[in-house]
C-alpha cells in the first residue's frame, strides 16, 4: 500500500483510537488574574536565564521568555508554565492575552478535563504554549486532589524511565569542551548541529567521552539530501542513535527520501506539532519528538504517544528550556517512550522548582502527587 492510500484508510481510525485515561509558576503576588469561578487562574511573566548561550543552526539566545501559572481550587494549587522559544511564534504578550481571555467559571468540577481543555483549545487558534500552561496546572491540581503522581494514575512503572540526553549547543571548541565536562554524568549526549563545524564538534565529544552514545539535532540546518545521507552514515560509525529534524520542516519529499535510506532513525521536531500531524508523517519520519509546549500539554501528548505506537513510530519526549515544573510534568510520560531529552531545567540558572531528578543519567520520578514539582 502506498503512503497516500495508507493515510486515507488509517487516519480517522488511528486518531479515534488514541484516547488516554487521563483527567489534568508562580509568585506570592501575581500581577494578572483571569476571570474564574471556583477555579482561580493566576499568572505572571518570568524570564529564564540560560547558563550558556543557546546556539542553534538558525539563531542564538541567552534567555527564554516564560509565563508561570497557578490554578487553585478549594485551597489546592496546581502549577504550570508556558515557555516560548522563538520558533513557536508566541510571546509573553500573546500568552498573557490568551490566559486573560479564559473564563473557567462555567466549570464547577475540575475533573471535567475533556470539557475544560476542549474549551481552552477553542478560544483561539495557536497559542500552544499558553494552552499547555493551563493543561499542566490542571494535571498538577487534579493529581494533588487525588493524592497521586500522574505516572501512577496512568499506571506506568517508574523503573521504566529512559536515560535523558544532555544538550551541547553549537559553540567554540573551548566552550564545547566545558560543556562536555558538565555532561559527564549523562549516558547520552545530544549535539546541536547544522553549521560548518559539525564534524569537529562530534570529534571533540568522542575524544572526551568515547564510550557515550550521541544523538544529533540539526534544527532544520541541512540543505542537501545526499550530503545528509553521507552524514548519517558518518554519524552511525561514531555511535549516534538518531538524527532529529535534518531539513527545513517544509521538505517533506526530501525527508522521506532520507528516512528511507538512512541507517539512523529520523525524528520530527519543528515539523511536528499536534496530534493530526502524526498520521501524515508516517513514512516521512521514523518518529516524533513530543514537547508539551507544542502539543498543548499532557492530555494531548498522551494521545500522541498512543497513536504513534499504533503506527509503529519511535517516540521521544522532549522539552524547551523550562523550569522543573514543565520538565517534571513531561517526565511522567517518560516510561512510555523510546528516547528522552528532558534537560531543559538543567540549562537555566534560575529554576523556581524542584522536581524530577537525573540519577546516573536516568530520569528519576518523585513519588509526589500531581506532576511531581514543588515551588522553591
Amino acid at each position: 500500500m502506498n503512503r497516500r492510500n495508507f493515510l486515507i484508510t488509517t487516519g480517522a481510525a488511528m486518531a479515534a483510537a488514541a484516547v488516554p485515561p487521563s483527567l489534568l509558576s508562580c509568585s506570592s503576588a501575581p500581577r494578572t488574574v483571569a476571570k474564574t469561578g471556583k477555579l482561580t487562574l493566576t499568572f505572571e511573566p518570568y524570564e529564564l536565564q540560560l547558563r550558556h548561550a543557546f546556539n542553534l543552526a538558525r539563531y542564538s539566545r541567552t534567555t527564554t521568555p516564560d509565563v508561570q501559572v497557578k490554578l487553585e481550587f478549594d485551597g489546592i494549587t496546581g502549577y504550570g508554565e508556558a515557555s516560548m522559544p522563538p520558533y513557536l511564534g508566541e510571546s509573553v504578550e500573546s500568552v498573557t492575552k490568551f490566559l486573560s481571555s479564559l473564563d473557567l467559571a462555567q466549570f464547577n468540577d475540575p475533573f471535567r478535563v475533556e470539557d475544560i481543555l476542549a474549551y481552552v483549545d477553542s478560544v483561539a487558534d495557536g497559542n500552544r504554549a499558553a494552552k499547555a500552561s493551563v493543561d499542566i496546572a490542571l494535571h498538577d491540581l487534579l493529581g494533588k486532589i487525588m493524592g497521586q503522581p500522574w505516572y501512577k494514575i496512568w499506571g506506568l512503572d517508574p523503573a521504566k524511565t529512559p536515560v535523558t540526553s544532555f544538550t551541547i549547543g553549537i559553540d567554540t571548541e573551548e566552550v564545547v569542551r566545558q560543556k562536555v565536562e558538565e555532561a559527564r554524568p549523562y549516558k547520552l549526549i545530544k549535539v546541536k548541529m547544522g553549521l560548518d563545524k559539525d564534524r569537529e564538534t562530534i570529534d571533540i565529544i568522542k575524544e572526551m567521552m568515547p564510550d557515550v552514545p550521541i544523538c544529533v539535532d540539526v534544527n532544520q540546518g541541512w540543505d542537501n539530501k545526499e550530503k545528509a545521507l553521507e552524514m548519517c552514515h558518518w554519524l552511525q560509525e561514531r555511535g549516534c542513535v538518531f538524527v532529529e529534524q535534518p531539513f527545513d520542516k517544509t521538505w517533506i519529499d526530501e525527508t522521506a527520501w532520507l528516512t528511507e535510506r538512512s541507517p539512523l532513525p529520523i525524528i520530527a521536531d519543528e515539523a511536528f506539532q499536534r496530534l493530526p500531524d502524526i498520521v501524515r508523517f508516517k513514512g516521512v519520519y521514523s518518529g516524533i519528538n513530543i514537547k508539551l509546549m507544542k502539543s498543548t500539554g499532557l492530555h494531548e501528548a498522551y494521545k500522541m504517544i498512543t497513536l504513534a505506537r499504533a503506527l509503529d513510530m519511535k517516540v521521544m519526549i522532549g522539552c524547551m528550556t523550562e523550569t522543573s515544573c514543565a520538565v517534571s510534568a513531561a517526565a511522567n510520560l517518560s516510561p512510555l517512550v523510546d528516547f528522552a531529552d528532558l534537560d531543559g531545567n538543567l540549562l537555566i540558572a534560575n529554576d523556581r522548582f524542584t522536581g524530577m531528578t537525573v540519577v546516573d543519567g536516568k530520569i528519576t520520578l518523585r513519588d509526589l502527587p500531581g506532576i511531581g514539582a514543588e515551588l522553591l
